[in-house]
């Protein structure tokens, strides 16, 4: 990280150095999201009349529905509890991938480390 806050601080001394960092964190993130496509996240309609797990990158894996559920439900009140499933599981995938992130990044924060370079080379500096 040294060489990215070197970078974003306006030093562009080692970019060697800073380019293999990079590519040292797009390794980690590729096995990162490898580890994440196989965890299996679920979700639910307020009901609990469907249920949808999908796998750490956002597949869907599996849904369920309860058929006592369904005496209660038209189609289009089914299909709001599966679209209500689906982005509960979503929500569950989002905060995993934050967390994910987090401990890559070693912050608590979605900051982006090249934010002050970035904003430098705009400026022109």
């Amino acid at each position: 990280m040294r060489h990215v806050e070197s970078f974003a601080e306006g030093r562009p001394d080692d970019l060697t150095g800073l380019l293999r960092e990079a590519d040292g964190w797009s390794r980690t993130l590729a096995e990162a999201l490898g580890d994440l496509e196989e965890q299996r996240l679920t979700g639910a309609d307020p009901a609990e009349v469907v249920r949808v797990e999908v796998s750490g990158t956002g597949r869907l894996r599996q849904l369920s529905i309860d058929p006592r559920g369904l005496r209660n439900l038209d189609h289009v009140q089914l299909a709001q509890a599966v679209q209500a499933a689906i982005v509960a599981a979503h929500l569950t995938m989002g905060e995993r991938l934050e967390e994910v992130v987090q401990g890559l990044t070693g912050t608590t924060s979605a900051a982006d480390p090249l934010e002050g370079h970035i904003r430098n080379v705009l400026r022109g500096e």
